[in-house]
């Protein structure tokens, strides 16, 4: 039987990551996926014919550069595209328009409110520096702070010396930044109730936390810290959907070397004498390897894929504890044409990007309230985008795709209810209700829907409750407490067992930072050196 370097369970884009830099360091690596394709939450699929769905993740930011480069994957096809503007509308018939464009931007703020318009200006930068204080850690292995090992009073002296080159004020504005809520960081700065609703949006995406909830501003923060060809903060479509990226990454491993099977779930990581030696398949065979990394979250690697007797009890409670609450659904509509959005000039550059239905923030709030109460929100929350504006292959021509990207819908309903045909139904028309309020001929276009509620997104992608982060990203579960405190170092309580999901530092999204980090842990274990070395700092 062969026996590989490196066994990667999970073919989502941190485990491709992860297999990637592995195999370029010259280890055998494969990676098993339970699904027939890979690409995890990152992945486009063709559920209704002719139309390409992103059905799971959908736009592209956070993608580090330093992976882009590393991995060569425009080489493999990836292009991301930058979307020029977004709206928000409002229930009397007006809106807010943002733009690629600065100066358009803030003439459109002042337009609802000269004072606010000023305060952007200080908003922006106040946001940026807590993004160029945040960032250089993305891709550094966090410090073990009981650990008088060299390499972790080094990376701790690091974080201290970027803590006190703040400055004193701006240490303050730090601690309390990372803290406090998204609604009580804009009141600081903004008087509009539409300028407020707009930017909240950002700090409530993928959380079971509502806008007046601590720990939702930095929430906005980790949307802020991407780039799109060096623009910081901007989104864009990953051309032919989100599963390009992971695509161009299975491409990248497989000219690497390395090996991907699919419809191989694994049931179980094998452990002898305290030491990992494979991992046993849901058919009952068996692929043995030195290591083994999960991309799996935290839950499922630990309680779903171990025998708990291989486990330290205080670890078992510890990931127990840990924080994976799903809040978000998704609706993937196929459309006959490009639908029209009352008051907004044709051809604006603000309609080839996102569009919100939530004016105030008591309208987030009150959407959260409904999923604290166990069902969907009664006025969502949506993100909702048509890609096909500007990556026409993902639709036949003169055809569209739109997303929609829902907040809240809670994994189990209330008072013994299930996500049945009728209830996924009903929240659909939900969402289509709300934006045919704003979209006359919306309706009439609809060709296809596709409801996911936050349980088909457990079930098919593996992300417990729904989760798109694996795990809550508030402060007790960041740096060295993630996913628990003595373990944030992407090592398992077992020799050889590693973790590279989004429930390890520095979180979720389509970042791909997890999986490099993972590596270059595992290079240093094996006392390699490689590319996954030189992005980050713990040699």
């Amino acid at each position: 039987m062969k026996t590989y370097d490196a066994i990667v369970i999970g073919a989502g884009h941190n485990g491709l990551v992860n297999a990637c830099y592995l195999a370029k360091a010259g280890l055998d690596v494969i990676v098993l996926e339970r699904n027939d394709y890979i690409g995890g939450a990152a992945v486009s699929r063709e559920l209704h014919p002719g139309w390409k769905y992103s059905n799971c993740s959908y736009v592209c930011s956070l993608l580090r550069p330093e992976i882009i480069r590393d991995l060569e994957l425009p080489r493999f096809g990836l292009q991301v595209v930058p979307y020029e503007g977004s709206l928000s509308f409002m229930r009397n018939g007006d809106y807010l328009a943002s733009y690629a464009d600065h100066d358009a931007s803030r003439r459109e703020i002042a337009r609802h409110s000269p004072r606010d318009a000023e305060a952007y200006e200080r908003y922006q930068r106040d946001v940026m520096r807590q993004c160029r204080f945040i960032k250089p850690l993305l891709m550094r292995a966090p410090p073990d702070p009981t650990s008088f090992k060299p390499r972790d009073v080094r990376e701790l002296l690091y974080l201290g010396k970027k803590f006190w080159d703040l400055g004193e004020a701006q240490m303050y504005d730090t601690i309390r930044f990372w803290t406090m809520s998204i609604a009580e960081y804009l009141d600081e700065y903004f008087e509009s109730d539409i300028v407020k609703a707009t930017l909240a949006g950002s700090g409530i995406i993928g959380t079971a936390l509502g806008p007046y909830s601590p720990g939702s501003a930095y929430v906005l923060l980790h949307h802020y810290m991407g780039e799109v060809d060096g623009t910081i903060g901007a989104w864009g479509f990953s051309r032919g959907g989100m599963g390009s990226i992971t695509q161009a990454m299975a491409d990248a491993l497989r000219s690497l070397g390395g090996e991907i099977r699919t419809e191989a779930g694994v049931a179980q990581i094998l452990v002898e004498n305290d030491n990992t030696v494979g991992v046993a398949l849901e058919n009952g065979e068996e692929v043995r390897g030195q290591i083994v990394i999960s991309n799996l979250d935290v839950k499922r690697t630990f309680l779903n894929c171990m025998d708990p007797k291989d486990l330290p009890g205080d670890f078992l409670d510890a990931v127990k504890r840990f924080k994976i609450r799903g809040s978000s659904g998704k609706l993937n509509i196929a459309l006959d044409g490009l639908p029209t959005f009352r008051g907004v000039p044709e051809g604006s550059p603000a309609l080839t990007g996102e569009k919100h239905f939530s004016d105030t923030m008591e309208r987030i709030e009150r959407a959260y309230d409904d999923w604290k109460a166990g069902t969907w929100s009664k006025d969502p929350y949506v993100d909702m985008l048509i890609p096909t504006q500007i990556d026409p292959s993902m639709a036949p021509p003169g055809k569209h795709y739109m997303s929609v990207f829902v907040q809240y819908a809670p994994p189990n309903l209330a008072d013994g209810q299930v996500w049945d045909g009728s209830n996924r139904d009903a929240f659909a028309k939900t969402v289509i209700d709300q934006i045919a309020e704003y979209s006359p001929d919306f309706e009439d276009l609809i060709v296809h829907v596709e409801a996911r509620t936050p349980q088909d997104i457990e079930n098919e992608v593996g992300l417990t409750e729904g989760n798109i982060f694996q795990g809550e990203l508030t402060f007790d579960q960041l740096l060295f407490n993630r996913p628990v405190p003595g373990y944030a170092q992407y090592r398992g309580p077992v020799d050889g067992l590693y973790m590279c999901g989004s429930s390890t530092h520095p979180g979720g999204g389509v970042m791909g930072a997890p999986g490099a980090n993972a590596a270059r842990e595992v290079m240093y274990d094996l006392k390699i050196k490689g590319e996954a070395g030189r992005a980050g700092a713990r040699w």
